[in-house]
């Protein structure tokens, strides 16, 4: 089959035959549909960040398909059938796992970093992982759902609490910026969305912003969100991982307000301690989803509170996939796909 295989250092991404991928009697083989293209990818790519599994390896964790065989004692699932694959794959057994906390498992398996990913023609997965689309959402749009939908819906949902009424600001109209936007409007709330790029500050108004701040063009984004709230937001949330912004975003929130990160850096990052304490404010992290959550998500998708096809914004072959990571590196996507 063909995939792209990730060499590390100098070699990069190599575009090759290999074996197709064999199923253990719990697995399932999937044909691949369309795998999302995500920033994280870039960090193993061009920032120096390991993958678990050293390379050569398949990257590719946002991926949709058919199901083309299933293992001998795979009961849930059939052939022909058609299914999203979590970008993170949960052992059920761990401490996390049995608190309700499976996407912060002490023994997950991700796509594309501890075991081949999906930039390829076929995928095996565990089979209790994957989940069924119904017909009526577009299979290759529905990859996205897998990452750049599913993180920012647990962010919004559980570890920002967003209420109906809720002032959010959003730093960040990536492809999981933009889905944070989706999902909190659909939870209504009250979405201010920032960033430096106005084609994405346009697209977050599409998607139901009530409003937009270039951080470019103003002093101070945190005063401009107090003048928009009347004195901060009920809740910020960092979806770059940049500690500038991550920091701006602190100094955005009310008092008795949140602040959610779900960016990720491995800087450090300074804001003054005594706010957290006298201002009462919260600071959570957000990673990933956890597994009870794509449901819910799925049914938002179905019902059209959340826009997949929309926030698709381009489309390419396997074989482009580094023109595809060229357009995410000028800004002009929110969300691209590759397929096979």
């Amino acid at each position: 089959m063909k995939a792209v295989v990730f060499h590390g250092g100098d070699t990069g991404l190599k575009i090759e035959d290999v074996p197709m991928p064999t199923i253990g009697a719990h697995e399932i083989l999937v044909k691949v549909a369309a795998c999302g293209v995500c920033h994280t990818d870039l960090h193993y790519i061009e920032h120096g960040v390991p993958t678990f599994k050293k390379p050569p390896i398949i990257l590719g964790h946002e991926a949709s398909g058919v199901v083309e065989r299933v293992g001998a004692d795979v009961k849930n699932l059939t052939e022909g059938q058609r299914v999203l694959i979590p970008a993170v794959l949960t052992c059920g057994q761990c401490m996390f796992c049995r608190m309700g906390r499976e996407n912060i498992c002490s023994d997950m398996t991700m796509l594309g970093n501890h075991i081949n990913g999906a930039y390829a023609e076929y995928v095996a997965v565990p089979a209790k992982d994957v989940l069924d689309l119904p017909e009526s959402i577009p299979l290759k749009e529905a990859s996205i759902i897998a990452d750049a939908i599913s993180t920012p819906y647990h962010a919004v949902k559980n570890r920002a609490q967003v209420r109906p009424g809720d002032s959010l600001v959003v730093f960040g109209c990536g492809g999981v910026g933009m889905g944070a936007v989706q999902v909190a409007v659909a939870s209504g709330a009250y979405v201010i969305a920032v960033d430096v790029n106005e084609r994405k500050l346009q697209w977050a108004s599409d998607f139901g912003a009530a409003k937009t701040i270039n951080a470019s063009k103003v002093e101070r984004v945190s005063k401009e969100v107090k003048k928009l709230t009347g004195g901060g937001a009920d809740i910020a949330m960092e979806v770059i991982g940049n500690p500038r912004t991550i920091e701006e975003a602190f100094e955005c929130v009310r008092v008795g307000g949140r602040l959610c990160v779900v960016g990720y850096t491995h800087e450090k990052i300074s804001v003054v301690a005594g706010k957290i304490m006298f201002k009462e404010i919260e600071v959570v992290g957000s990673l990933g989803c956890r597994p009870l959550d794509y449901k819910p998500l799925i049914r938002m998708v179905e019902s059209g509170a959340i826009d997949v096809k929309r926030q698709v914004t381009h489309q390419f072959q396997l074989e482009e996939l580094e023109e595809a990571f060229a357009v995410m590196k000028e800004g002009v996507s929110l969300r691209s796909i590759v397929t096979p």
